[in-house]
């Protein structure tokens, strides 16, 4: 799979999922809906029988600033989370965070309000919070146990941007930039700017038109894969197709919503080599360079982890994640052994896809934090 990141999974090893859920399952109860003092919305739900007086308490992806705010990814393939949570005989609660688009630091709080919130919404006094996310709200789950360790006894961070911020602005914003090099004019705008209508009519217009482009020359797009360090399956076609249109919608719907929220354009790469074309030459001769907004800096310096994490974290990530690079991963365990070592376990998955997990990853990730939290 070219994935750019073989051999990295041999010096990890993987952990053994559960194979199946218990045969005799407690029984999920009502939830209960309440406001929470942020603004955002919470949910709880407890088992009717079987509670073992634990939270998993989720933190929601990325979820475009055109979208209602409501609960996001509680659908996982056919299973309903609040309910296999419960049958697993723990308590649920999320949130749909106070707003949409770039909500990383409201959802650290919010999160943090929807546990405080707890007792008074259910009625019950809960033994244990158990913090877990995905994609945005992976890096929402690694802020919360670092920012409030007394609150949460460890976490599961699923796929998320943990290891830098701006690593994952520039990945998107390269992607785009690089895109522009090798399919001129097909969208309009550049790496800094979504043309007016582009949201509108991405799926109508401007998505068709990168799907023609690529297939016209897929020798292009797979050196522009290559290039942006994108993850893909050179087997299988599709994989090429959905990572181009996936990275470019989220350039799309979320690049004018970040500059709004981090003060300017974050993006710079003035003197960046991009390396692995046809022509590294020509290639650094020929794309739009750009100059980060020192404020924009230091507004995305809030949104890094600090690796100083006290409870026990799992992370799951495929290795062949095309919107948030396993490489995060990475570059976030260095930043714990800098800061003293902390209980993280990495966990990668070999396998294509953002968030690409099974259900039985999902509970054999938590069996193996309780093992670390007990």
């Amino acid at each position: 799979m070219k994935f750019l990141l073989i051999g990295v999974a041999l010096m990890i090893s993987a952990p053994v999922f559960a194979e199946s859920l218990p045969m005799k399952r407690p029984v999920a109860g009502s939830c209960v809906e309440t406001v929470l003092p942020g603004g955002a919305r919470g949910l709880y739900c407890v088992p009717e029988q079987g509670w073992n007086g634990d939270v998993i308490v989720f933190a929601h992806g990325y979820t475009p600033v055109t979208a209602p705010l409501d609960y996001q990814n509680l659908t996982f393939g056919e299973v309903y989370l609040p309910e296999l949570t419960q049958q697993l005989g723990y308590a649920f609660a999320t949130t749909t965070y106070r707003q949409n688009g770039l909500a990383i630091l409201e959802g650290v709080e919010d999160v943090r309000e929807l546990v405080q919130g707890f007792r008074a919404a259910t009625g019950r006094r809960a033994q244990r919070f158990i913090m877990t996310g995905a994609s945005e709200g992976g890096i929402v789950t690694v802020l919360a146990l670092e920012k409030y360790p007394r609150l949460f006894a460890g976490g599961l961070s699923m796929c998320g941007p943990v290891g830098n911020f701006r690593f994952q602005t520039d990945y998107i914003s390269d992607f785009r930039l690089l895109f522009d090099y090798y399919f001129p004019g097909v969208l309009p705008g550049n790496a800094l700017v979504v043309a007016n209508g582009m949201i509108d009519q991405w799926f109508s217009l401007y998505r068709p038109a990168v799907l023609q482009a690529i297939r016209a020359e897929p020798s292009k797009t797979v050196e522009l894969l290559d290039v942006a360090k994108a993850a893909y399956e050179p087997t299988d076609w599709a994989t090429v197709e959905n990572t181009v249109t996936e990275v470019l919608w989220y350039h799309t719907f979320g690049t004018d919503d970040a500059l709004v929220k981090l003060g300017g354009n974050p993006y710079g790469n003035t003197r960046k080599r991009y390396r692995g074309s046809s022509n590294d030459a020509a290639l650094n001769a020929g794309v739009d360079r750009f100059a980060a907004d020192p404020t924009a800096l230091r507004s995305s310096s809030r949104y890094n982890t600090t690796g100083k994490v006290q409870k026990p974290l799992v992370m799951l990530h495929t290795l062949g994640d095309e919107i948030i690079p396993f490489t995060h991963n990475l570059i976030y365990l260095a930043k714990v052994n800098q800061a003293g070592g902390g209980k993280v376990k990495i966990y990668p998955i070999d396998r294509y896809g953002h968030c690409n997990f099974t259900v039985n990853e999902l509970i054999g990730g938590l069996l193996v934090l309780l093992s670390d939290i007990r």
